[in-house]
């Protein structure tokens, strides 16, 4: 696993809402606009989690697919926009059920949590995952989990359908 990210690829002009966000005691999170995560469930396999490249922000550990939001995009676009570009989660195939918002004032993150209403396998589609794995809910702890996504995982287990 590599620390340092890809160059960029020819021609490539970054999005304004890929930069870094300081807040007031100098903690950084990605997203200009704020960012957002799909959790995707499915009862008989789990949830669909990433294993984060190393040169990314808490690299080595597991989250949801995610990322900035371009300028003017709703979370729920962002979303599904970002689980496609990363793990090819086809939303024609997801049911969001609900979100959850962690606002700290001066960024945002919105969870989306979707069931997988028709069965899919996710495929690695950039160089921000390691792995993709359906994760039984009651192992997710027994991984190294993104400390944002650790925090908010308790919450959001509670809300999952059990069947």
């Amino acid at each position: 696993m590599s620390d340092v990210p890809p160059p960029l690829p020819p021609g490539f002009v970054r999005d304004p809402g890929d930069a870094w966000v300081y807040g007031p005691a100098g903690e950084k999170f990605w997203g200009r606009f704020g960012a957002a995560g799909l959790l995707v469930h499915n009862p008989e396999r789990g949830v669909l989690l990433q294993l984060r490249v190393g040169w990314s922000h808490f690299g080595g550990t597991w989250g949801l697919p995610g990322g900035a939001l371009k300028e003017g995009e709703a979370a729920d676009v962002g979303a599904l926009r970002e689980a496609y570009e990363e793990a090819g989660v086809p939303a024609s195939a997801l049911e969001v059920l609900f979100t959850s918002v962690l606002d700290l004032g001066f960024w945002r993150y919105t969870t989306v949590v979707a069931a997988a209403a028709v069965p899919f396998e996710p495929v690695i589609g950039d160089a921000e995952s390691v792995e993709l794995r359906w994760v039984p809910v009651a192992e997710v702890d027994g991984l190294p989990l993104h400390p944002g996504f650790s925090a908010a995982w308790p919450a959001l287990r509670d809300r999952l359908p059990t069947s």
